[in-house]
């Protein structure tokens, strides 16, 4: 089966809504899909979902499925750090692994989200990176944005993932903004990365990878 990692340049650059997108669209064409985020913090006041209900709508999964209610941390901060605040155990990325359960027979694409950047905390013992590694996933899918400062960030996040295949998406991509066109044509011809502008392009990546 395939399994795609996603992360991102940073907090809050898209990474939940490219994730539910994708895995939406493969769903609709007949393509078994699950999600996972292995630990997620967020802001007790904030009403709107948490990213596991977000993947889990998309999936047709329950969010504690998606990640399981002991590591929900209302705290908005990065998940070991919010555990600490609130008193809870720490916990390391082999224990997040070894938390993984997927159903049986297991979807044809499995997509497990991050938290944060690449090396934002994860566990007390390592960040985004590390449960990557600890994953070796088929695919890493980098979630970036497409405006002012888009190279650097993703230069730096694609040095970290080094042992990774990966494909970029870019984020909002609007193809008659300048400086979006001007950033996916250095990626692309001179960083020779594999980048996407949208889910449906990344969406032919995760299921053309897919046992049919």
């Amino acid at each position: 089966m395939t399994l795609v990692v996603c992360l991102g340049t940073a907090t809050e650059i898209g990474k939940t809504w490219t994730g539910a997108a994708v895995l939406s669209q493969l769903s609709a064409e007949g393509i078994t899909v699950a999600a996972r985020k292995p630990v997620q913090s967020f802001d007790a006041d904030e009403t709107g979902p948490t990213d596991a209900d977000v993947l889990a709508a998309a999936t047709g999964e329950h969010p504690h499925d998606v990640c399981p209610g002991h590591r929900w941390y209302s705290v908005a901060m990065a998940p070991p750090m919010a555990a600490a605040v609130t008193d809870h155990e720490p916990f390391t990325v082999a224990d997040l692994v070894r938390e993984l359960r997927w159903a049986s027979p297991e979807p044809k694409v499995r997509w497990v989200e991050t938290v944060g950047g690449p090396r934002s905390p994860i566990a007390f013992d390592g960040d985004s990176v590390d449960l990557c590694d600890a994953l070796a996933p088929d695919l890493v899918v980098l979630v970036a944005d497409a405006g002012l400062g888009t190279i650097n960030s993703v230069k730096l996040s694609i040095s970290a993932l080094a042992r990774h295949r990966c494909v970029v998406l870019l984020n909002h991509f609007e193809p008659d903004d300048e400086l979006h066109a001007l950033n996916l044509a250095w990626l692309t011809d001179r960083e020779k990365l594999e980048v996407v502008t949208s889910t449906a392009e990344l969406r032919v990546y995760c299921g053309a990878m897919a046992p049919q």
